[in-house]
């Protein structure tokens, strides 16, 4: 078994790691890491902990069903370590969310933003290379509704967006006659000699 995980390791195949987890509606964290093996079967695999490659990529990550236009921050992240390893850890702050559909139906999920941390190994450190996902949760929810506005709403815009153009414009005309008349203009010039 460790010369078959031997081999896949040296011709650069990683571990897939897919699923879902049920997680209680409070803080918590969940992390992906090898230090659950025996310490000496990860010793005789890697070599030690400074060559555990804990690279990866992320192409799907949220909590909960997404909705239109979400682009969760997680989302086909790439992180590719060279000659170096350590532990990445994300902070993830998750808004309860309520999507409201034009039909009045409410889909609940969250949304989330994220910053992370990568701590790379050094001669000294006893503990394994991981992933960390620590997650905590707002109190506030955010809704997010569908609308659908009326003609009457667009023909109201419209009219302001044409009124301040045309104020704009004649603030301008103004503003270029009264400059070329001073510039222009015999009496200014004599004042100043």
């Amino acid at each position: 078994m460790i010369n078959k995980v031997k081999k896949a390791l040296e011709n650069g195949e990683g571990c897939r790691v897919y699923g879902v987890l049920d997680v209680q509606r409070v803080a918590g964290n969940f992390h992906i890491s090898v230090h659950a093996l025996n310490i000496y079967v990860a010793q005789m695999i890697f070599g030690g902990a400074k060559h555990v490659n804990v690279s990866h990529t992320i192409h799907d990550f949220s909590f909960g069903p997404k909705y239109p236009g979400l682009h969760n921050p997680l989302d086909d992240t790439v992180r590719i370590l060279h000659d170096t390893s350590g532990t990445f850890k994300y902070y993830i702050k998750i808004v309860p969310t309520e999507y409201r559909y034009i039909s009045k139906e409410v889909l609940p999920t969250n949304q989330f933003s994220v910053s992370e941390y990568f701590s790379p190994m050094n001669e000294f450190d006893r503990t394994w290379p991981a992933v960390y996902f620590l997650y905590d949760l707002s109190p506030i929810t955010v809704t997010i509704k569908e609308e659908c506005r009326s003609f009457l709403h667009f023909i109201t815009r419209l009219s302001a967006v044409l009124g301040g153009t045309f104020a704009l414009t004649g603030m301008l005309d103004r503003w270029m006659y009264r400059l070329i008349k001073a510039l222009t203009t015999p009496s200014a010039r004599g004042a100043y000699r």
